[in-house]
């Protein structure tokens, strides 16, 4: 009798552990809660160049890029992009793009820039194609597009505030963190979903 309550219990522990896992949120919806968390932010659009601390290292909190978003976004999730996009430049430096005349890596900025962090996702296996087709664009995934013919920009899919089918961005334009419907507004360049958990 002893051990077929022992066995009971082993087996509803291990339901109630497998129902607590599927019902956790995903990487994705944790990103996309992230990303949401971000336009509570007042933030001034700022694209200095700063000393940064290494790792973990930002721009003052009420400053900040496109990039900064997406940095800030992922590290509420415990990823790093400054420490993982630094390693991965100091292994494979002639693999990303080199238009700012650097002859070595740049803790303070690399992560800063969409290039260097297109380069990152793809390098990672986290490419996907760009479409015009909205289904293809999941929340928690991210796009590149280029602004004014030749700003490089990065956004975060989220769900369209509205329950439209198109998915809404959080994104750094120059107004600070905004939640906006401006997924196609301008020319993809990327499409990227970078899951690491």
């Amino acid at each position: 009798m002893t051990d077929l309550f022992r066995c009971s219990f082993v087996f509803f522990a291990c339901v109630l552990a497998c129902r607590a896992e599927t019902d956790a949120p995903s990487f994705a919806e944790r990103l996309v809660q992230a990303a949401l968390e971000r336009v509570k932010h007042m933030v001034r659009y700022d694209p200095a160049y700063v000393v940064l601390d290494y790792p973990n290292g930002d721009v003052p909190a009420d400053t900040g890029v496109c990039t900064d978003e997406v940095i800030r976004s992922y590290r509420a999730l415990g990823i790093d992009l400054q420490r993982l996009v630094h390693e991965d430049m100091k292994r494979a430096f002639a693999s990303y793009p080199k238009q700012w005349g650097l002859s070595s890596t740049d803790k303070n900025i690399d992560h800063r820039r969409v290039p260097n962090l297109q380069t990152f996702f793809k390098r990672r296996g986290a490419s996907l194609p760009i479409t015009q087709n909205v289904a293809d664009y999941l929340p928690g995934d991210l796009i590149t597009c280029t602004v004014a013919g030749k700003l490089p920009h990065i956004a975060i899919v989220v769900p369209a505030a509205d329950g439209s089918t198109t998915p809404w961005i959080v994104h750094n334009i120059g107004q600070g963190p905004k939640h906006e419907s401006r997924l196609f507004e301008f020319p993809l360049t990327g499409h990227y979903r970078y899951h690491p958990h």
